[in-house]
Parts: C-alpha cells; sequence; structure tokens
C-alpha cells in the first residue's frame, strides 16, 4: 500500500477555483491504493459563514442512479430480479402507449437509458407510494423514440419504474430497500434518499450563481421532488460516497470487506453498454447506472449529479485503484469541474481529463440535413443554416428562463467536428464550450438532436 497523497497543493488550487467560479464550498475526497483522503474548501452556508467540512452533506442529484443500480444488482444476484425480463413480470399491470413496450422494455432498458419512454408523469405527490403512482400515470405515455433505438437520459422515469419493480420485489417502500439492501451493509450513517432524513445541522444549502460578476443566491428550491428520488434525491457525505466507490473497484465489496454484490454483478455493471450519441460531454458509453469514458487509453467509469443549487461529480478509474468525487453547493460548470480534477489528477500521475474535439473547418456539409426543429414538452431546439453555418436557438419556457435570470431564447454557434457531432459555442462569459449530436439520417434529414445526455426528436422540418 502506497502513502497517502499528498494533495496539499491541490486544496489551495480549490480554493482559488472557487473564488474564480464563485462556487461557495466543495469537498473533495480520493480513494486511491485503499486509503481515502478528504478535505473542505469553502462555506456550507454563506449566511451564517459556517465552513463546510468532510462531514458537510451535500445532495447527490444523478449520481443517485448508481446507488439505485447497485441496490438492484443486489437483487439480480439473489435471482430475485433479471435485467432481461420485461418489467410487467414484476409489475403485471404496466402499460406504456406503445404496447409492444409495455410487454418488452427491461431493467436493462431502464438502467442505461433506452427505453424511450417519455416522461409524462404528471405530480405523482411526496408520498411514500409516489413510485407506485408514477407508475400508473404513464399509462398512455408516448414514445420519444423506439424501444432501445438510442441512448436518451431520463431523469425520474426510468429509475422510479425501477424503484416500483424492487419496491415489489422486496415488500417495502424504496427508500428502505435502499437502506437495508446498501447503506447498512456498506456502514452509512449520513446517506438518505430523501431530503425529510438529513440532519438540517450538517445539509449544504444550494447556490445559484447568475453570473461570474453577481454574488451566489440561495436556490429557491432546498430538494427535488419526491419523484426523482431513485434517481435524483440521495444525499451524502464525500467519504460515503466513496464507500459506494469501493463496491466497484473491489468487485463487490465494502470498505470493511464485506461482501456486497458478487464479482460477476459488478462485471455486468461495467461491461453491459450503449453507446452515447454525444460522446464528448460525458463519455463514450453508457453502461449500468454508470458513464464509461476514455481517458487517453484508460478506462474510467462516472457519474454526475445535480440538483437546484448542488453538484456532485464521481470518477473510478479500476486499472489505477483510485476513486475521485467533488461534491460543491453550486454549479455545475464543466470548466470548474475538469481543472479541479486534472489538478488531483496531476498530483497522483494518473492520466488528465481529455478535452473537447476540435471543430474540422474542411468539412463540407449539406446544412439543410440539419435544420429543423427538435423537442420534448418543455424544451425546443431550432436549428437553421445562416450566412453558410448552422446556428442553434434553445428555446426555453418562460418561467425557466426566469428562474435561471436567462433570456428565452439562446443562441449557439454550431461548429463541425464530424458529420454527426458539433461544437456548441455560447457568447455568455458564464456557460462553458458544449457538444451536441444531431444524427440517424435514416430518413433523409437528421432524426435526433442529443445534447446534455438527453435526445430530442426531430418534430418539424
Amino acid at each position: 500500500m502506497t502513502d497517502e497523497p499528498d494533495l496539499t497543493r491541490v486544496r489551495a488550487r480549490m480554493a482559488e477555483l472557487l473564488a474564480e467560479y464563485r462556487i461557495p464550498s466543495a469537498v473533495v475526497g480520493v480513494l486511491h491504493d485503499g486509503r481515502v483522503t478528504d478535505f473542505a474548501v469553502g462555506l456550507k452556508n454563506l449566511e451564517t459563514r459556517e465552513p463546510a467540512t468532510t462531514d458537510t452533506v451535500y445532495q447527490c442529484g444523478s449520481m443517485s442512479k448508481t446507488w439505485t443500480a447497485l441496490a438492484f444488482m443486489r437483487l439480480v444476484d439473489e435471482g430475485k430480479a433479471g435485467l432481461d425480463e420485461p418489467v410487467r413480470t414484476y409489475l403485471p399491470g404496466f402499460r406504456v402507449a406503445d404496447p409492444e413496450v409495455g410487454a418488452k422494455v427491461t431493467p436493462r432498458h431502464l438502467l442505461n437509458h433506452t427505453h424511450g419512454i417519455e416522461e409524462d408523469i404528471g405530480n405523482p405527490g411526496e408520498g411514500e407510494d409516489v413510485y407506485e403512482r408514477m407508475v400508473a400515470a404513464i399509462a398512455d405515455a408516448p414514445q420519444v423514440h423506439p424501444l432501445g433505438h438510442t441512448h436518451g437520459y431520463s431523469a425520474a422515469l426510468g429509475y422510479a419504474i425501477l424503484a416500483r419493480v424492487m419496491e415489489v420485489i422486496d415488500g417495502k417502500p424504496w427508500d428502505a430497500v435502499m437502506r437495508d439492501r446498501l447503506f447498512v451493509p456498506l456502514g452509512l450513517t449520513a446517506t438518505t434518499t430523501w431530503h425529510g432524513q438529513v440532519d438540517p445541522a450538517r445539509a449544504a444549502t444550494g447556490y445559484l450563481i447568475p453570473s461570474l460578476d453577481e454574488d451566489p443566491v440561495v436556490s429557491p428550491v432546498s430538494h427535488l421532488p419526491r419523484a426523482f428520488g431513485p434517481g435524483g434525491n440521495i444525499s451524502s457525505t464525500a467519504r460515503e460516497v466513496l464507500a459506494m466507490a469501493h463496491v466497484l473497484l473491489s468487485g463487490g465489496e465494502a470498505p470493511d470487506g464485506a461482501r456486497v454484490l458478487s464479482a460477476e454483478a459488478v462485471h455486468e455493471m461495467t461491461r453491459s453498454r450503449v453507446p452515447i450519441p454525444d460522446p464528448y460531454t460525458f463519455g463514450q458509453e453508457w453502461a449500468l447506472g454508470l458513464i464509461v469514458c476514455d481517458w487517453h487509453g484508460e478506462t474510467v467509469y462516472a457519474h454526475d449529479g445535480s440538483t437546484i443549487g448542488q453538484n456532485a461529480r464521481l470518477r473510478v478509474l479500476p486499472d489505477s485503484g483510485t476513486a475521485l468525487t467533488m461534491l460543491a453547493n453550486a454549479g455545475p460548470r464543466d470548466g470548474f469541474y475538469r481543472k479541479a480534477f486534472n489538478e488531483i489528477l496531476s498530483a497522483l500521475n494518473l492520466p488528465t481529463i481529455p478535452g473537447l474535439p476540435h471543430p474540422d473547418p474542411a468539412l463540407a456539409l449539406d446544412l439543410s440535413r440539419y435544420e429543423g426543429v427538435y423537442g420534448r414538452p418543455g424544451i425546443r431546439y431550432e436549428v437553421r443554416a445562416e450566412a453558410g453555418r448552422l446556428v442553434l436557438t434553445l428555446v426555453q419556457n418562460p418561467a425557466q428562463a426566469a428562474f435561471l435570470r436567462q433570456s428565452e431564447r439562446l443562441d449557439y454557434e454550431l461548429l463541425p467536428v464530424s458529420e454527426t457531432h458539433f461544437l456548441m459555442l455560447s457568447d455568455a462569459p458564464q456557460e462553458d464550450p458544449q457538444t451536441v449530436a444531431i444524427y440517424d439520417f435514416t430518413n433523409g434529414p437528421a432524426q435526433y438532436l442529443h445534447t446534455n445526455c438527453r435526445v430530442n426528436p426531430r418534430t418539424t422540418h
């Protein structure tokens, strides 16, 4: 076992980055060669001036999906659930608008975001029956894309269906399933599944950052609705996130050596993959509750998470026996994450995060194949050709735009990287460059626009 890594320089750099991006606080945790090192920088509450500590609890957002996937795989290990059994095996009344999808969708489709069911869940409430109500509410939900046709991130619905399957199999609410099947076996005491369980004395306050010229403001939404529980409502500390990551690094063992998952189940989680249409923003493939990245030839498993005012990142490098996590009470900003993690990776002599691709000025594209409107309920992308270049306009609903203090129409120049991938540049200094995929020319013009892992079908030419 090696000595504990010296992160003194990293900690000083983190303080500089927090000031640069106006993020109130962050806690960084590193699991390297069997040892955990963590540190906190900044304030968990700007009003009280209370500093963040390594015991501060942050909202994990969509990193919750990795926790939920691990708990589900315990049921698979026990033979109580099957990744390729129809959901209807466990929920006999399950149905959606497309009867074939209702009969054939499986937990694997839910775990890797290829089910394609529109997130038409209404308001299922805040009770313990929320996931049962969500499943009932989608009886007429249409398909965004055919089952298994493409990857399209499901923020809440897919993992809510999975949670309902877990509830039926175990005969208890999802919150209790997670506690009994994962949190207790891992020895976790700060990790919870909904905001009512979080110790307020340890909880970080979430903030929005309107611009780098303004002070952060307290998020008006202190937590996500309970409907997001399995996909977004877990809260934890950096050290307990690394306890979860230890299961992935060790082939299924908790930090104390107890067997949580079989090595075969961990292998299935990491090796069952589908391609991500936009491979640049997060990673090239999606496994079962994990994103798969390639950092200069080293395979990295990842998951990010955001709530309205908090942000979480996890990277697991199995070949190096390393996991990194960072929890913050503002964000997300991709530039902040890249600079912070690259400092840590450099200190450990590990591969750093690849940069975004460069445009290819030699590409000659038929711009008419990309023009059109793509969208889902609540979001609309307009792609048009202007003076020999493509411009994308993001049309936000007025309430969301006002909430974020943004214009209802945001323009981005699209610079081609390949026939299907573009660098997406904004004039706003607070926005990092992004990437977007516009693809599937089966019927002539592109059928889908994929960015930030979300898929948006063409709605008009």
